[in-house]
């Protein structure tokens, strides 16, 4: 099967470092116009000059996805410029960590204003030029706290909870123009925000006993994810959340498995 996305053109959120500036150049790898947007000029910059090494085309733009003005100004402009917006990535997304009795309340609003309301008002300006189009593929980052929260990040859990039952109304509006809305559901991804890789190592192999396959993950598993959605390939699935945690959580206790495998015993415990 192969994917083809040239021609196209995507807004992706939260670009400028992390998975999202990894997913600006995993599409514009596939030929893809990316129109990148984060709140940092100094990352946006970077991110420029590398599409510019690669001969990529796209556009780079420095906006807050809970400014709605700002982002309808973003729309507009990528519309003048390239005609088009075929595929919407909503991957801006901050943390907020603390028991839910001590946790700040502007934590918690920053993070359900950023994860949440962002994604919403992104959308909001973006659903007009895909129904005008009458073709779109939008593709939320939720999280795995959306399907089990951690202690202490009550804030995010829920608004990726959220994100992932925002986009099955999103489905549910918008087939009629053939806009599929899904979201993915990132496990052990190491980023600037969790600092997975940087944890002293017991703290790490607790963490990687949680998984199926007992390895971090990449930002290539996203990226592999979301250029299937955003193809012609995916034109039948929308309304989902599809899990990328390498299989988090699918037994009670994954490390048995690799215990047994250690062991060389293959009976069933």
């Amino acid at each position: 099967m192969i994917i083809d996305l040239e021609g196209r053109v995507a807004l992706v959120t939260g670009a400028g470092r992390g998975i999202g500036r990894d997913l600006v150049l995993r599409l514009a790898d596939e030929k893809v116009t990316t129109l990148a947007l984060d709140v940092n000029a100094h990352d946006l910059e970077a991110l420029g000059a590398e599409l510019s090494e690669r001969g990529a085309t796209g556009s780079q733009f420095v906006a807050n996805v809970t400014d709605l003005a700002r982002i309808q100004e973003v729309v507009a402009e990528a519309v003048g410029l390239y005609g088009r917006i075929d595929i919407l990535i909503n991957n801006a997304g901050v943390t907020a960590t603390g028991p839910i009795d001590t946790l700040p309340e502007e934590a918690w609003r920053r993070a359900h204003d950023v994860n949440l309301t962002g994604t919403f008002l992104v959308c909001k300006a973006v659903i007009p030029v895909m129904k005008a189009q009458k073709s779109g593929r939008i593709i939320n980052a939720s999280s795995f706290a959306a399907v089990v929260p951690s202690v202490a990040h009550a804030a995010y859990a829920s608004s990726k909870a959220a994100v992932a039952h925002f986009t099955r109304a999103l489905a549910g509006e918008l087939g009629p123009w053939d806009i599929t809305a899904n979201a993915y559901a990132p496990g052990m991804i190491p980023t600037a925000l969790n600092h997975f890789t940087e944890r002293p190592q017991a703290e790490q192999d607790v963490l990687l006993d949680t998984l199926t396959l007992r390895r971090w993950g990449s930002t290539d598993d996203i990226g592999n994810l979301v250029c299937f959605l955003a193809s012609d390939q995916a034109s039948y699935i929308t309304g989902t959340l599809i899990d990328v945690s390498g299989g988090k959580l699918v037994t009670q206790v994954p490390r048995v498995a690799y215990d047994m495998f250690d062991s060389g015993d293959d009976a069933i415990i």
